[in-house]
């Protein structure tokens, strides 16, 4: 007669062969990371709708130049956008059609899902 553990075994090998390498993991993370930053998240949903330079990211956020020329080195860094250079201005744009789907699906998430935010300021208590 098997025991629960003999009976686990194979869906939790399964499971285990799903799942990426460490550094597979870790890179996943920070894709998120870097999307998770309202900051950078702004900056990639203005590119959504195209190119765009510097000084326009900068009004479409209301962040500094310097701010968004920071964001764009860092997101340029992990090739979430790439730089077209135009004389003496640069334009960027979404590097990567997974970034996209990644914005598209998590605004379209947000849209759907009522989330509750207790940490924030204004936020109702949540029954325990």
């Amino acid at each position: 007669m098997s025991n629960h553990a003999d009976i686990r075994v194979g869906p939790l090998e399964a499971i285990c062969a799903r799942i990426p390498e460490q550094s597979a993991v870790a890179d996943v993370a920070d894709v998120f990371s870097l999307l998770g930053d309202p900051a950078r998240l702004r900056l990639l949903l203005a590119l959504l709708e195209g190119e765009l330079c510097v000084s326009d990211l900068a009004a479409v956020t209301e962040h500094s130049e310097s701010a968004v020329s920071h964001a764009l080195k860092l997101l340029r860094a992990h090739r979430i956008v790439a730089v077209r250079r135009e004389g003496r201005r640069a334009f960027y744009r979404l590097d990567d059609p997974h970034v996209r789907m990644l914005l598209d699906l998590a605004v379209s998430h947000a849209a759907h899902s009522r989330m509750e935010h207790p940490e924030r300021e204004g936020a109702k208590e949540v029954a325990s």
